[in-house]
């Protein structure tokens, strides 16, 4: 018998998402996912992914793949610490430093994992953590579960950082004070500020994290936020997933080896999680190479992004003040911008609306994510159907 309580909670709470425009509906794409996808039969042009530059779908990383699994096997067999260390393992870690510019990196299974991994290794509740407040839920719960106290700090304000990082150092109730930002935040596509970070932290003597999901493979020359600023030698914890620009799954914290070192006694993911597959690992460093190797999967991409946000903003949508290929088109109310989602669907256009919790209550939008692997009749194709629908809707 299964519990009644169990039952009338889930029933209500999803019929009131249901009701409130909160409830997502979750599609299944039927073969690859490339710059267009298939859904119920149907071929739609693709801006929800996160493969900024098209790898996930890329020959070359098939390729390397296929030959790890020949030669490794499906699987990595054990967790790292036991015999689950393959030499791809210790030669993705290397390219992974060599890419970011550290002496060191350790890679997890996705970048979630790195975030419930490196806070709580290196944090305990004798220190503090300043959190800007639109950072990703992975670090608010890496945070939470270091059982550092919390300290949010306005959105990119750092005048409120500065007297935050003050207060609780003059306050000398922590052991050490850690500030942590996403490079890129994911929702509106702006950059964080770190070369102002880095120097309120330098005067605060406090720890520096970034997480840099969306900025690697986007920003400086590919490898990332941090490079984009020149600051590889400023920032202790460079975080970041491989499942994104990359194309393939996993994540990693790059840094100095004392770091690391530390990292791979003390994170938990590390030392109870079996390691990424070989395949992944492979795709993973042939990735990394291509990027280091070349700019021209990063100058597609950009010249897609201007090319889309160009035309949004042409017909007089709020595409917010992006400064990464992330486009939101702003909507506002919850129901509505189901609703645009919807029937840019059924025109031929994938774009998924964000509504609460993952945005703020009445900021609904519809995220665009354009890839080096579009073209400019795919993204043409798009801005005349955002075009029909904005009238359609009466929000043009």
């Amino acid at each position: 018998m299964t519990s009644q309580k169990l039952q009338h909670f889930l029933n209500k709470n999803l019929r009131d998402l249901k009701t409130k425009g909160l409830y997502n509906e979750i599609d299944t794409v039927e073969g690859a996912n490339g710059p267009v996808i298939t859904i119920n039969g149907k071929e739609l042009i693709n801006l929800s992914s996160n493969n900024y530059l098209g790898l996930a779908t890329d020959e070359r990383l098939k390729e390397e793949a296929i030959q790890a699994v020949k030669s490794h096997g499906v699987g990595a067999g054990a967790v790292r610490t036991i015999n689950g260390t393959l030499d791809l393992h210790n030669e993705l870690e290397r390219k992974l430093a060599e890419f970011k510019g550290t002496e060191a990196a350790i890679s997890y299974q996705s970048g979630f994992n790195c975030n419930m991994a490196a806070i709580s290794a290196v944090m305990d509740k004798n220190d503090a953590i300043l959190s800007d407040e639109l950072n990703h839920a992975s670090i608010i719960d890496g945070c939470r579960l270091s059982r550092a106290k919390i300290i949010r700090f306005n959105h990119s304000d750092m005048d409120d950082l500065r007297a935050k990082a003050k207060e609780a150092v003059e306050s000398g109730q922590y052991n050490k004070i850690m500030v942590i930002t996403d490079g890129v935040f994911s929702m509106d596509g702006d950059v964080a500020k770190l070369p102002e970070i880095v120097e309120i932290a330098e005067e605060f003597d406090l720890m520096t994290y970034v997480d840099d999901a969306h900025g690697s493979g986007v920003l400086g020359k590919g490898a990332g936020t941090v490079k984009h600023f020149g600051l590889q030698d400023k920032v202790d914890f460079q975080m970041g997933t491989l499942s994104k620009a990359i194309g393939v799954i996993g994540g990693y914290v790059a840094g100095k080896q004392n770091l690391i070192d530390w990292l791979k006694v003390r994170s938990r993911p590390f030392l109870f999680s079996t390691a990424v597959t070989p395949a992944d690992a492979k795709a993973t460093i042939k990735a990394i190479d291509l990027i280091m190797e070349s700019e021209e999967l990063q100058q597609n991409m950009w010249e897609n992004s201007e090319y889309l946000k160009n035309g949004l903003k042409k017909l007089g949508y709020d595409i917010g003040n992006s400064e990464t290929p992330i486009t939101p088109v702003i909507i506002g109310d919850e129901n509505t911008t189901q609703q645009f989602s919807k029937r840019l669907i059924e025109e031929g256009v994938y774009a998924k609306s964000i509504v609460f919790p993952t945005v703020p209550r009445g900021t609904g939008r519809v995220r665009n994510m354009p890839t080096a692997a579009h073209t400019k009749e795919m993204l043409d194709q798009a801005i005349a159907v955002y075009e029909k629908i904005g009238k359609e809707l009466n929000i043009l």
